[in-house]
């Protein structure tokens, strides 16, 4: 008889993000989101820190920006809110900036572009969403860990949460 592993609790199994932060979308923008979200729910490692009281998992993510400061609002496996905290976005302005100006260049590059070009402008969008995702999980340290993969998937979130249009 095999033995089936249970699911993780250091997971998150919801997410919202709070909509209002970002008018209209593009198409790619929207598409980046939809991935994002996929796959975290598909894969993730997230576990609240919290010495004061036991926050069990899995958990319900909701995503805003209030105050020029991201806030993550967090739900235990029963919807009660077991964490809410904000990170001053000023860490991440000039990465996101950047971020967008080079996906700007890749979503435009994918229609002209050589393969060759194509790669590399990729390889330099991949190196900027590497560098936001080592941010974020630093500054998510003794509050939130996070594998690299969903710190990858969750910088993607925050920087649609940026979106002006």
């Amino acid at each position: 008889m095999a033995m089936t592993e249970a699911p993780s609790k250091n997971r998150l199994v919801a997410i919202d993000l709070d909509e209002s932060a970002f008018s209209n979308p593009s198409p790619d923008i929207d598409h980046e989101r939809k991935v994002a979200i996929f796959d975290l729910l598909e894969e993730n490692e997230f576990a609240v820190v919290d010495e004061s009281k036991a926050a069990e998992g899995p958990f319900h993510l909701t995503l805003s920006i209030a105050d020029n400061r991201l806030v993550f609002d967090i739900a235990d496996h029963q919807e009660r809110q077991c964490a809410v905290f904000g990170l001053s976005m000023s860490p991440f302005r000039r990465i996101v900036k950047d971020y967008f100006m080079i996906c700007d260049s890749y979503f435009q590059a994918i229609k002209t572009a050589t393969p060759s070009q194509i790669e590399a402008i990729d390889m330099g969008r991949r190196g900027l969403h590497n560098d936001g995702s080592e941010i974020l999980q630093a500054r998510l340290a003794g509050k939130i860990e996070v594998d690299f993969d969903t710190a990858r998937r969750l910088f993607t979130l925050i920087c649609v949460l940026h979106w002006r249009g």
